[in-house]
This record gives C-alpha cells, structure tokens and sequence, in this order.
C-alpha cells in the first residue's frame, strides 16, 4: 500500500481485516445488532486548531467500518495531559500503579473535552449512540479489566480503545496525527508486532487487539 486512499479529511487504511464494499463507507460485518465501533482518537490531534472539525468528520462522514447509523463510541488519549505526567515521572520515578491510573484519569479530562466540543454524551460503557467513553468509570465497572491491564508506560489509549473493542466484539479505528509506517511496495500492511516495535502503536497493543477482528487506521489528509 505506497499510496493511502484519501476520504478528503483523512487518509485512511486496514491493518487488520477489510471493509465491505472497498471503501470508507464500507459497513463490513459486525457482531450484532448495533455492534460499536471503537474510535481511538489520539491526544497528539488535540495540538491541532481544526481537530474539533476532524473529530465531528468522523461521526457525520464515511469513514472505515463506518456504516451510517452504526454507533461510534470514541476513545480519547490523553495527549498533552499525560505528555506532563510522562515528564514528572521522568524527574522523579513514581510507582508504576499510581502512575498509570493518574494517566487514566488524564484520558477522562480530553474525553470531557471532546464530549462537550462535539456535544456528545460522556459514557460508561458502549451505547447505541454515537458517545465518548469515560476509560475510568469502563475499567472500574468490572475489576478485573483493569486487573488484566499492565500498569506500564507501554500500555496507552492505543491499547485500552482495543481492549474496549475486543470486549464488545466490535471494530477498531487508530486515529492519530500520522500514517503507519508502510514499506515501499508493500503489498499489505506491517504487522502489530512491528507496528509496535517502531512505535506507531504502543508495546502492549498487539496483545490486547488480539481478539479484535478488524482494525483500521487514519490520519488528517493535511
């Protein structure tokens, strides 16, 4: 894949899985009536004056397994929030465990954000509307979600949005500030694996997308 497919806003592509039809639009199969898909929508875009626009883009056009009228429930990265928690941890070590809940807590302050700007109801679990979700209240609505969850630097929204995905047996769509890195002439995109390993997504998101059927990426066309 040398040159991405432009949906105008975003270019966009499969990492995993194809959808229906060739295209954006294409619906693709979903697990059951009204089967979420999960949006990671990466804090690196909040940096940007339009991203307002491009996170309503996402709702209102076609977009990869975007069918019209399925449910989109975004997840939001804790962008420049967690970027000043990254750098206190770096002065001073903190314990892991604190630390990634604190970073969890940040993703709720964009998800805030984000919900008021695009006038989106702020939830607790996948609704049957498009949402934003709360990554706390998820986790703390089954313990053992977030027992299953590393408290690492290498997990970040990247993974949580799949784990969220793989849960409700829906699709996953990365969006973030740049494409993937694709090979020149490659005939197919890198794996998660090495996606991962060059840091596109972060280290522990191959496992925790594993139960994931199909995933796509996108990144602003300019």
């Amino acid at each position: 894949m040398t040159h991405p497919p432009s949906s105008g806003t975003f270019s966009w592509g499969a990492l995993r899985g194809k959808p229906e039809g060739g295209g954006p639009e294409g619906a693709g199969a979903v697990s059951g009536p009204g089967a979420a898909l999960v949006i990671r929508f990466g804090g690196s875009l909040l940096g940007r004056a339009d991203w307002p626009e491009l996170a309503a883009s996402l709702l209102d056009g076609p977009i990869l397994f975007g069918a019209v009228g399925r449910p989109r429930t975004i997840v939001v990265g804790g962008g420049g929030v967690v970027e000043g928690l990254r750098d206190i941890d770096r002065t001073r070590p903190l314990d892991l465990r604190l630390v990634h809940r604190l970073a969890i807590d940040c993703m709720g302050i964009t998800a805030r954000l984000v919900a008021t700007m695009l006038g989106l109801p702020l939830v607790t679990r996948p609704v049957d509307r498009h949402a934003v979700l709360d990554m706390a209240s998820w986790l703390a609505a089954e313990p053992a979600r977030a027992s299953a969850i590393p408290a690492s630097w290498s997990v970040t929204s990247d993974s949580l949005a799949a784990a969220v995905a793989a849960t409700v047996a829906g699709d996953l769509l990365l969006v973030k500030s740049i494409p993937p890195p694709l090979s020149q002439g490659a005939a197919a995109a890198p794996s998660l694996e090495a996606l991962a390993a060059l840091g596109w997504v972060d280290g522990w998101f191959p496992e925790a997308a594993a139960r994931v059927a199909r995933i796509g990426w996108a990144a602003p066309s300019r």
